[in-house]
């Protein structure tokens, strides 16, 4: 189970290991016995120690109430849990690099053949899904298939539990089906900003997420759609920026973040990370100055072309999310007109 929850503005893993530990080991006892498997793993990120001494304590009562060992409710079949704790890598994150960690090793992305299927954590066949997958597991199991369908939209079925942070007037989790839109959760749930200033922009799916266009605030909420537009909904994380914030620095700050939690195995994310901090600086330091813009702009484009399609992991192959969102949508925070950042897109 990964439980390494590092994208900034989420914390659904933490609150449900914290609050409901029993829902994850049921689920993973289900999805062990299914497949198979005798052992399951939770790695939990290191600055989560509530949530790390919860669910130890809640597996050694699963344990000796017979929910989990050697002969799980009298099925004759065993499975067993434990929790490794993460070393702060954000990285680790990315499935492989996880298996290095929890290994004893750096936390580097492996190359992809052999899939974690075939030849996982120790070389064995290994399953990996997150703490919100396989925690749904027992609601599906208990009340069927056709429940859990008939919510969400498309594809796009169940709940998701949305985390508002940032500049929110009401910052919390709130666990609704896909379909509902970001004005909805943001304005409606959250209460608009902190600040009591105008929304400018909201980043949707952890710090690699893209910072959706405000003409599709009112688009209904599901994984394809939000494809389809370039977004990702990742983990539910949504963080709220007024009309204070600089997206140029936003944009800057995504190449700089993925520069220091680069595992550094790829060229295209290890440098052209650091070449796209210095490329942002270089279009902001151009003032108004068009020609000096389109140079720049077409490189930091370029640039972003070579990390998402050359990267191994989506370390590297997502931080243009943010930066081409913000460029695209916000063209006059990097001092250019909106046709410029049209063109170069």
């Amino acid at each position: 189970c990964n439980a390494d929850e590092g994208d900034s503005g989420t914390f659904a893993d933490r609150l449900l290991m914290e609050g409901d530990p029993y829902t994850l080991i049921e689920g993973m006892a289900i999805a062990g016995l299914a497949v198979g498997a005798t052992q399951g793993l939770v790695y939990v990120r290191s600055e989560y120690p509530h949530a790390i001494a919860t669910l130890r304590e809640a597996i050694a009562r699963a344990e000796a109430a017979g929910w989990l060992g050697r002969d799980v409710a009298g099925s004759g079949r065993a499975f067993h849990m434990e929790v490794r704790k993460g070393a702060g890598s954000y990285v680790c994150g990315e499935e492989t690099a996880m298996l290095e960690s929890i290994e004893g090793r750096r936390g580097i992305v492996r190359a992809k053949p052999p899939l974690p299927a075939i030849a996982g954590l120790w070389g064995r066949p290994t399953v990996i899904n997150n703490v919100i997958t396989l925690a749904t597991v027992p609601l599906i199991l208990a009340r069927g298939a056709a429940f859990y369908q008939g919510f969400g939209m498309g594809r796009s079925r169940g709940t998701l539990p949305f985390q508002l942070a940032g500049n929110i007037a009401r910052g919390g989790l709130v666990e609704k089906a896909f379909g509902l839109s970001l004005r909805e959760l943001v304005e409606d749930f959250g209460g608009g900003t902190a600040t009591g200033r105008a929304i400018k922009a909201v980043q949707v799916g952890g710090p690699l997420g893209s910072y959706v266009a405000p003409a599709d605030w009112d688009a209904p909420l599901d994984y394809e759609a939000y494809a389809a537009k370039g977004n990702v909904v990742g983990h539910g994380g949504i963080v709220v920026h007024d009309d204070t914030a600089d997206m140029a620095q936003l944009a800057r700050y995504a190449m700089e973040f993925c520069a220091i939690e680069s595992c550094g195995k790829c060229t295209p994310c290890r440098i052209g990370s650091t070449r796209g901090v210095e490329v942002i600086d270089r279009i902001v330091r151009a003032g108004s100055n068009p020609a000096a813009h389109a140079g720049q702009v077409a490189l930091l484009e370029s640039l972003c072309d070579t990390m998402q399609h050359g990267s191994m992991c989506a370390m590297g192959g997502m931080t243009p999310y943010p930066v081409r969102s913000a460029l695209n949508h916000y063209p006059q925070d990097f001092g250019i007109e909106s046709t410029t950042a049209a063109a170069a897109a």
